[in-house]
């Protein structure tokens, strides 16, 4: 593809634009570990928002999903988008945990919550595999995606595409720590956006329009594989024709992968990178505002740009011969479903191809920095300083921060040359993960969760997953999802028999780690009556039954919103507006929730100084008079807001 003058111009500004900013925060990201790896946990909550969603942006996730919607239809998605279940509940039950536990990684978690060789040892060890190992892997599917859109875009080979992105990332990631993560990632998520927008209204326009798309593919169409009929628009699979990919992409992730499955990004209670966005904001209100408003963002705002243009892929490339033909000089190596995306951007005019290009390399960098100071926060922090040099200067730190930080995208750049497609490495990742979730959510809540649980969860999990692929090499091979069935259950039975049976956590740790962190519900109670009244003054945000109604009001935001804007796509219009109804409904609901929970918590305070002073507490009918005047305040603009929507609905239909 041939880059005009105006598209290098709009490159250059682009990446001005996104990096210019970063340099300035290289003085304040080398004054200690804590300003390097968490921004001296001063961030604000749009900020860290902003920066989880552009992170989760990557170069490999248009692929994907492109890859998800030609071999799966609309519906695959559900794949990830069940993990809208996890990343709401760390809303209202993990965030303020994690900002009160006050580490500077998730993995110092360990040696906070439970005693013994076995927590130093779980901190050792995952330091090296996620920091590491499971890193590079990440960091590698985001590379092979840029290694395939410049592959299409230029004839560039692999090694070209790593050098040059290299130099970048490793530069601004190394000079300017998490502040210029955080300031790259929220100019690069507007950038991005603008980018893909542009693209799926390019690729629309190309097959004649939406509704030459929604006519030709609205009929069911026979997939990539030969065997499935696919209604490629549906949001829902075929239950009754289609039961084996409804129970893959549907039932499946709903009813298990999003509490058993590590994910980054969508790990269940929170973790890796999220984590480090929680740890480093202001206050617990921010922690929490930020999960929300990424879980917003990730879900409704993103994926129907990704989709469109993996729908239109399938009528201008509708076989993988059909992109081969396109692009003669491609490596065999890289076709897949998954490059249909870039050969779409084939048909941007002068100016957008710029455009995209920019924000393709801004997708690529939001990411790897981001993967760069998680992966080297966790083997500096967790594993050099925890184990070889405990005694160093905070500008030493920093420094290996920095050496790390080179070597860990050499090492993913080496990894990048044995991975396939996109959907592969998500997949692999998944199986990876699988059968520990549960464990990460149950661990805030149940003190009987100690360090032993952990070990031998990982290692059950690995056992039993290198017993099915033996299995499967020898020709017995187990169906995936009834070997990921296998694999969480009996990972979780291994470790729940550890929690009774194996050693348990030093009472004095479990004391201490209570009186700081205040975990909520029965789990804790033998532990909470030892502990003693918290100090005078102190407040908490927990109330279960109202949580779980902010939890299921959040996840009915997302989905009805991500629904609401695809049935105005496809022309759908009762659909749209019933579905904007319940969105609306849903948000007042949450809105009233969220006021609710930290009014709540201001009125234990109150109700703690009055009673300090001897006079008459916060009582239940004020607490009662508060939350019914926020739900009718919710419930009369939800009805102004409805009311206002079916009013331009008619004036739009008398006007055609």
């Amino acid at each position: 593809m041939h880059l005009s003058f105006i598209d290098w111009v709009i490159v250059v500004l682009t990446l001005l634009l996104c990096f210019s900013p970063a340099l300035f925060f290289g003085k304040r990201a080398g004054k200690s570990t804590s300003e390097f790896f968490v921004s001296g946990r001063a961030v604000p909550w749009w900020l860290a928002g902003l920066s989880m969603v552009a992170t989760t942006f990557a170069s490999d996730t248009p692929n994907l999903v492109t890859d998800i919607v030609r071999k799966e239809g609309v519906a695959g998605n559900w794949q990830w988008w069940a993990f809208t279940l996890t990343g709401i509940a760390t809303v209202f039950f993990y965030a303020q945990l994690w900002r009160r536990s006050g580490v500077m990684t998730d993995l110092e978690f360990y040696e906070q919550r439970y005693s013994g060789k076995a927590a130093t040892f779980v901190r050792g060890f995952r330091s090296l595999y996620l920091g590491l190992f499971f890193n590079c892997i990440i960091m590698a599917t985001v590379n092979l995606a840029a290694c395939k859109i410049a592959g299409i875009l230029f004839g560039m080979p692999r090694w070209q595409t790593l050098l040059i992105i290299g130099v970048l990332n490793v530069t601004f990631a190394a000079h300017s720590g998490l502040w210029g993560a955080l300031v790259i990632d929220m100019i690069q998520f507007f950038v991005k956006m603008t980018a893909v927008i542009a693209a799926a209204w390019v690729a629309v326009k190309h097959v004649g329009g939406m509704h030459v798309l929604i006519e030709r593919l609205s009929a069911p169409r026979l997939a990539p594989d030969g065997k499935n009929w696919l209604h490629y628009l549906n949001v829902l699979p075929d239950f009754k024709n289609n039961w084996e990919l409804a129970l893959a992409v549907f039932i499946m992730p709903l009813l298990v992968n999003w509490w058993a499955v590590w994910y980054p990004g969508s790990e269940p209670g929170g973790g890796s990178f999220i984590a480090q966005r929680m740890l480093a904001s202001k206050s617990e209100k921010d922690s929490l505002g930020a999960v929300l408003f990424f879980n917003v963002a990730h879900y409704v705002l993103r994926p129907w740009p990704w989709i469109l243009v993996g729908l239109a892929s399938l009528l201008v490339y509708p076989e993988l011969s059909d992109i081969q033909k396109a692009f003669p000089n491609l490596d065999p190596k890289l076709l897949g479903h998954d490059i249909a995306y870039p050969a779409m951007l084939k048909f941007l005019p002068v100016g957008f191809i710029g455009l995209m290009v920019g924000g393709l390399i801004a997708a690529n960098s939001s990411t790897i920095l981001t993967h760069l100071n998680w992966g080297s926060s966790y083997l500096v922090h967790d594993f050099y300083r925890r184990f070889l040099n405990p005694t160093g200067t905070e500008r030493h730190y920093v420094w290996m921060g920095r050496l790390s930080t080179v070597m860990l995208f050499l090492l993913s750049a080496a990894v990048t040359f044995v991975l396939g497609t996109a959907k592969d490495s998500f997949d692999l990742i998944l199986r990876i993960g699988a059968g520990t979730g549960l464990l990460y959510l149950v661990r805030w809540f149940w003190w009987r969760v100690n360090a032993w649980c952990e070990v031998v969860a990982m290692v059950s999990s690995f056992c039993v997953s290198l017993l099915l692929y033996i299995l499967a090499r020898q020709g017995t091979k187990v169906p995936d999802d009834y070997a990921l069935l296998i694999t969480v259950g009996a990972t979780t039975l291994c470790w729940v028999l550890t929690a009774f049976f194996g050693p348990q956590t030093d009472r004095g740790t479990l004391i201490e780690f209570y009186r700081k962190v205040k975990p909520f519900g029965p789990g804790w109670k033998h532990v909470r009556a030892e502990a003693g009244p918290l100090p005078q003054g102190t407040s908490t945000h927990e109330n279960i039954p109202l949580a779980l109604v902010g939890w299921v009001s959040g996840c009915s935001v997302v989905w009805s919103g991500l629904f609401t804007v695809g049935s105005f796509l496809y022309g759908r219009w009762v659909a749209a507006f019933s579905l904007l109804g319940l969105f609306i409904v849903s948000s007042a609901i949450l809105i009233a929730v969220m006021n609710r929970l930290w009014s709540s918590a201001r009125c234990k305070s109150l109700s703690r100084l009055i009673r300090r002073e001897k006079g008459p507490a916060c009582t239940a009918a004020d607490r009662r008079f508060m939350t019914s005047r926020i739900l009718a305040t919710g419930a009369r603009l939800s009805l102004a807001i409805w009311s206002g929507a079916i009013s331009n609905s008619k004036v739009s239909r008398s006007s055609t």
